[in-house]
């Protein structure tokens, strides 16, 4: 069960108490750096801008230490809230937790490390005012290692050519949304990545804007072969969510049928031979194509059986969303 400990800074505010144009939602997970100098930083852009604003610091047990300077600020009256999660999290749990308690219209969620210069988180609300659902920062140009570049470029390669996104810089992770926006958005696990795609499938107008990139993101950045391979896993199960949700037989029965007919014909060869006069008892081919035509069946089966659920669903769950209805004026 999810938890959420409310601090005493994390008081809920009702809308009529105060009035904020933008939340800035700084999700501290993996490496947190200066927090007090980060909000520094942006409040200072958004304050430059006119726009009213509150902080919420949305964080895992284990980051006390890192959320210290910015307590300080809150006891001392800065318009910041600090949210800490009752136990380990992901960063899509911290985001819809803290979104529920968001009083600005539009939400700035950035990650607790620089990305982008701070003036470029005007722009993205700019964008929001301006018509869009979301404004998902690129950084622009990269300036970065090439290490760094051939990471991004493999990633969204995959993206590309798996899900078919057009997006340039999904991992960024900075970004405007308007708050009924990114409370319809179904996110959990790690798929808060993939929130501009998600926003797109929603229906949502997803509008990028170029941003120059912080001289702090610069830094070489090379992880594990664990974190690698779960980026491919994230990129291969939105690949099904965005493809195959409303029709699971699609996937279930391709993958099905190929191997199934692949099994077929190593049997009928099998069998060929038998009737020829030599023996198949002891060949492993025997048991491949037995297995092949079993797994086969069962894929299809799954695909049947998701069928179903979605057909049974259908007048319950709400797969689009109307961005205009217009009556006739005549």
């Amino acid at each position: 069960m999810e938890q959420m400990v409310v601090t005493p800074e994390m008081k809920p505010v009702t809308r009529e108490e105060r009035r904020v144009a933008v939340s800035v939602i700084v999700r501290v997970t993996e490496r947190p750096e200066d927090l007090e100098a980060l909000y520094h930083e942006y409040a200072g852009v958004l304050e430059d801008a006119g726009l009213s604003f509150e902080f919420i610091f949305a964080a895992p047990p284990w980051a006390d230490s890192a959320l210290a300077p910015v307590s300080l600020l809150a006891e001392r009256g800065s318009d910041i809230r600090i949210m800490r999660a009752g136990q380990p999290m992901g960063e899509a749990f911290l985001l819809r937790a803290a979104a529920a308690q968001c009083q600005g219209a539009i939400v700035l969620s950035v990650p607790a490390y620089f990305r982008v210069v701070p003036s470029a988180v005007v722009d993205l609300v700019r964008q929001v005012e301006r018509g869009a659902d979301v404004a998902a920062a690129i950084r622009s140009p990269r300036r970065d290692g090439w290490v760094n570049r051939v990471q991004s470029r493999a990633f969204h390669f995959l993206l590309s050519h798996l899900v078919g996104s057009a997006f340039s810089d999904v991992a960024c992770g900075v970004y405007a949304i308007r708050r009924e926006a990114l409370a319809s958005i179904p996110l959990y696990g790690e798929f808060f990545r993939f929130l501009p795609l998600l926003a797109q499938r929603e229906g949502y107008r997803v509008q990028e804007v170029a941003a120059a990139q912080h001289s702090l993101d610069r830094r070489v950045r090379v992880h594990g072969l664990g974190v690698y391979l779960r980026r491919l896993i994230d990129i291969l199960g939105l690949f099904f969510l965005l493809r195959f949700t409303d029709k699971p037989l699609r996937f279930f029965g391709l993958v099905g049928s190929v191997l199934a007919v692949s099994g077929g014909g190593i049997l009928f060869v099998l069998l060929v031979q038998r009737i020829g006069g030599q023996g198949i008892a002891n060949r492993p081919l025997l048991l491949l194509a037995s297995l092949l035509v079993v797994l086969g069946v069962q894929a299809i089966g799954l695909g049947l059986i998701g069928e179903i659920i979605v057909h049974v669903n259908a007048t319950t769950r709400r797969t689009y969303r109307v961005a205009r209805s217009e009556e006739d004026s005549a």
